[in-house]
């Protein structure tokens, strides 16, 4: 009987013992199969709209659940838009919920708050597409009792960017018929929004602009910073055709001011059938190599280590015979991201030189360092200048009428203390060169602080 209650005994122990081991391995299944409180893993960051609505066309059967023991993935994805860093995480009592929902579709691992580098494959495949439909025309802008016009202003734009036009169209880019019957008609260049969802009916919007000023040109291109070189053809396409009989003609960016009688003046001793083109122009330029920045070119782009001289983008004036001529040699020449640079190749195929200008100020007006408490937002500072760039729309609605108060007085020691103005003819040989030489000094690298 002792016996028997002995083995009985260790009967007991054995069956408990194999229940045990049944146990830990299903809670060790259920460990691998669901994983515990706090340990999905969810990858944050913002996504593009193509990303999201990517995700949810798949739906559920694209989910996946990871847990926190696993090397985390890394997907190669890419976006248009600026990535914009990590949501707030929200509180524990819903966290899971929100990471059942959010976790399907393609993750966003590789999504960090990084710059998104341009892709210059897809660039070079596209780059002979260049011809594009124009959707807004201005077809009688140069025809009318008045004539072709004497000077035509062509302002890049935005399409979201009605404040800047406005501002433009109510200061120094007025149309009409002023002194000496010059004729000044005026044009903003479009593309098709890059992200149309900030400007819900921009389409209508623009129609409705179009119809209220007549100023608007739009073409069938995306409206970005690597396109604005079609931005260039298309114009000058669209000069040959429906204006090519103006006379002078002045391309820049919205956020500049213009000192338009200044640039009457200049032109007034000029040929209107001869080649011109005066601005801030940048010589000896070097590529950016560095693959972080804006205006990164890589080699297989652009092999050779020097530019050739063009003018800063924020405004120039060329004659409108020599826009005929860039119109043609354009066409001969293969695109280029940054249309500054395009544009001095199309110069340098039509063996034209461009005229430097002091009063082109295309980096903006710069304070002295030994007058480091100068207020350079100055009326006495613009007054003889043709162009600064840079500047927001209350600044230029501001200076525009500073510069139009009857009671503006300057001094002569006021207008002393920056670089004194002077006429690009008047100017010495020794004195050209000087310039230049302290213009390459100080751009260098730096030749695109400002667009």
């Amino acid at each position: 009987m002792a016996t028997m209650r002995r083995f009985y005994m260790k009967g007991d122990a054995l069956c408990s013992l194999i229940l045990l081991v049944l146990l830990f391995l299903l809670l060790y299944a259920h460990q691998k199969m669901i994983p515990s409180k706090g340990t999905f893993h969810i990858e944050y960051g913002s996504t593009s709209s193509r990303t999201l609505l990517s995700g949810a066309s798949v739906g559920l059967q694209t989910m996946s659940i990871r847990p926190s023991n696993l090397p985390p993935c890394k997907p190669d994805v890419k976006t248009k838009g600026k990535p914009q860093g990590q949501p707030k995480v929200k509180p524990q009592k819903t966290r899971n919920k929100a990471k059942l929902k959010l976790h399907h579709g393609p993750t966003t691992a590789s999504l960090l708050p990084t710059q998104v580098s341009f892709d210059f494959a897809d660039y070079l495949r596209k780059k002979d597409q260049r011809d594009f439909q124009l959707l807004i025309d201005q077809p009688t802008k140069c025809t009318g009792p008045e004539g072709a016009p004497y000077i035509l202003i062509a302002i890049k734009s935005l399409a979201t960017d009605f404040d800047k036009r406005q501002v433009v169209r109510n200061t120094w880019g007025r149309e009409g018929l002023f002194q000496k019957n010059i004729n000044i008609k005026r044009v903003f260049l479009l593309g098709v929004p890059h992200n149309q969802s900030a400007l819900p009916l921009w389409d209508k919007l623009l129609e409705y602009e179009s119809h209220s000023f007549r100023d608007v040109l739009l073409w069938d291109f995306e409206d970005t910073f690597f396109n604005l070189t079609l931005k260039e053809i298309h114009f000058l396409k669209w000069i040959n055709m429906s204006c090519p009989k103006t006379k002078f003609i002045f391309k820049g960016d919205a956020d500049v001011y213009v000192n338009i009688d200044n640039i009457l003046e200049m032109l007034d001793s000029q040929e209107i059938n001869k080649d011109l083109f005066v601005g801030d122009i940048i010589i000896n330029a070097k590529p950016i190599r560095r693959r972080k920045s804006k205006y990164f070119i890589p080699e297989f782009i652009y092999g050779q280590g020097i530019y050739p001289s063009y003018a800063g983008g924020g405004g120039f004036v060329m004659s409108g015979h020599t826009a005929l001529k860039l119109h043609l040699a354009c066409k001969e020449v293969e695109l280029f991201p940054i249309d500054d640079v395009f544009l001095g190749m199309c110069l340098l195929r039509i063996g034209l030189q461009p005229t430097l200008h002091e009063g082109f100020r295309t980096f903006g007006i710069v304070r002295p360092s030994a007058a480091p408490h100068l207020q350079v937002f100055d009326p006495c500072f613009y007054k003889e200048l043709m162009l600064v760039h840079s500047l927001t729309v209350p600044q230029i609605w501001l200076m525009w009428n500073l510069l139009h108060d009857p009671n503006l007085q300057c001094h002569s020691s006021q207008d002393s203390t920056m670089f004194p103005f002077q006429w690009r003819e008047e100017m010495g040989k020794d004195d050209i060169k000087a310039k230049e030489k302290q213009r390459d000094d100080d751009y260098g690298m730096k030749v695109f602080v400002e667009h």
